[in-house]
């Protein structure tokens, strides 16, 4: 039987580029007193502050009693604040608080340190080939599963 050369299957190696970048900012992460979790609901939050706890839990594809707990230590720390929604008060959305700013600045250095060191010594051009390619590819999923979503 003829084997697949997984050094040149992009799935493959999307998958495994994806965790060597979680592994390592797990690593720094832990630095600065978060868990990958934690930082990964802090940085979903950074990008779409005020959404609702179904909402975030769906976005993260994380069940909604998991998502709550972890809510409920980012809020011991005073980092996250469920906030009543106007319209509908048994909706909660979500929001960082002013005590986790300066977490974030930190977080999003640390980001940026680990995005640096991935790319090396990619040239500007060969990063925005790089990255206009993932967005193509991860387009065409998105269309690929609302198409499907759409017929069904």
């Amino acid at each position: 039987m003829e084997r697949e050369d997984l050094d040149r299957n992009f799935g493959f190696l999307l998958h495994d580029v994806a965790r060597l970048m979680r592994t390592l900012f797990d690593r720094r992460g832990r630095d600065l007193g978060l868990t990958r979790s934690q930082w990964w609901v802090l940085t979903m939050l950074y990008a779409k502050e005020g959404v609702t706890q179904s909402e975030l839990a769906d976005l993260m594809e994380l069940e909604k009693p998991t998502l709550g707990r972890l809510l409920d230590r980012l809020e011991e720390k005073e980092w996250v604040e469920r906030r009543a929604d106007e319209f509908d008060r048994r909706v909660n959305r979500l929001y960082l608080t002013d005590k986790v700013q300066e977490v974030m600045r930190a977080l999003r250095k640390t980001a940026a340190t680990v995005r640096r060191e991935a790319i090396g010594d990619m040239s500007n051009d060969e990063r925005d080939r790089f990255v206009d390619t993932l967005i193509k590819i991860k387009s065409n999923l998105l269309n690929l599963d609302a198409n499907r979503n759409s017929s069904s």
